[in-house]
């Protein structure tokens, strides 16, 4: 009995899950694709004094 629940129960989250893991994947996509955002007034700082 508990395991027909549990199958019940893992059948009617499987697209919750699967739409979840999608959002995931397209979130670290695309803050792989973007540069980061800069905070106003910040500057470069380059090494070496030129």
């Amino acid at each position: 009995m508990a395991a027909d629940a549990a199958i019940f129960v893992s059948k009617r989250l499987q697209r919750a899950a699967f739409a979840f893991l999608c959002l995931m994947t397209a979130q670290v996509l695309l803050a792989s694709c973007e540069p980061e955002p800069v905070a106003m007034g910040a500057a470069r700082v380059t090494l070496g004094g030129r």
